[in-house]
């Protein structure tokens, strides 16, 4: 699951360059990572954040706490394709995005430096595997909380309420919103739930499916299709990346609660990390890790949602 291969790393590469067919990764191929890429776009906002680390953090009864302090690291789920959001520079590994942030002023709060973070890829269909055998310690993307999963996790949160919503041309004024998309060419993931939901009859739309996000924007950019759809926070990390090219609509018509995925029944690490949400909503640390990542779509950031506790 951690390692990667010569078959992952040509993907990547292939999905950043189809996405950024305007150039703005000119040099895709080519070693290193070249000015303008995802990754360094996001390090030059959130170059400044920072995120005090607690001392002398008590383990409690969280056997996945015990575990990660006597090995000195921390093991996080994340994902590596949404840009602003979860990305992976498929040159140097370097990591940034909301969810990276979120997960790494969770980590702080549970005593651990940055350095000391160990990243793990995690797809959302092995998500549940990889907490229940241990694998990850916590699971920061996109993760929305549902009754279906809590029976096979705990989760913390939530740390963002998304919504699906659609992403447009800056230009397009025909798309306002979901009742405006009768005979027009949607795309969005194959099987996902904005797949079902937008195949409604009730929306008309002309629907194209994709394995990804990133083949999905591709569409929009080439005129294929005239919108894409999923969640407002993935759909944003597009935006920010094709700013003034692409904008998001703004008006949802779901409700996804993104939250921190955990072992089910680790009662002592779901409290610490909602306490650690909680922390830094309250000192604004949130709201300024907004504003360096997604907030660079040009949507300014929501109100942050209230920790459920228990």
């Amino acid at each position: 699951m951690a390692a990667s291969g010569f078959p992952r790393f040509s993907a990547l590469v292939t999905a950043v360059c189809a996405l950024l067919i305007s150039g703005s990764l000119a040099g895709c191929g080519k070693e290193g990572s070249p000015p303008g890429s995802v990754t360094l776009l996001t390090e030059q906002r959130t170059a400044g954040l920072r995120y005090s680390v607690a001392p002398r953090v008590p383990v409690g009864d969280s056997g996945a706490l015990a575990r990660a302090k006597a090995r000195g690291s921390i093991r996080v789920g994340v994902k590596s394709d949404h840009p602003f959001l979860g990305f992976e520079d498929p040159m140097t590994g370097r990591r940034g995005g909301f969810d990276i942030e979120i997960a790494t002023m969770v980590a702080a709060r549970l005593g651990f430096e940055r350095a000391d973070i160990d990243w793990q890829t995690v797809p959302p269909q092995g998500r549940e595997t990889a907490i229940a055998q241990g694998d990850i310690d916590y699971y920061v993307a996109a993760y929305t909380i549902n009754e279906e999963r809590k029976k096979h996790v705990s989760f913390a949160g939530p740390y963002y309420v998304a919504g699906q919503d659609l992403l447009v041309k800056k230009e397009n004024r025909d798309i306002r919103g979901p009742d405006d998309l009768t005979g027009k060419g949607v795309c969005t993931v194959a099987g996902s739930t904005p797949y079902e939901r937008i195949s409604r009859p009730r929306y008309g739309a002309d629907v194209i499916s994709h394995d990804s996000y990133a083949q999905c924007v591709q569409d929009l950019v080439t005129g294929v299709a005239e919108a894409v759809t999923g969640d407002d926070a993935i759909l944003k990390g597009y935006a920010a990346q094709n700013r003034g090219r692409l904008r998001v609509v703004g008006k949802t018509f779901s409700k996804e609660p993104y939250g921190v995925g955990l072992a089910r029944g680790d009662g002592g690490l779901r409290d610490a990390i909602s306490e650690a949400l909680t922390h830094h909503m309250r000192t604004g640390d949130w709201r300024r890790a907004y504003k360096a990542t997604l907030g660079r779509s040009g949507e300014p950031p929501p109100r942050p949602p209230e920790v459920q506790r228990g």
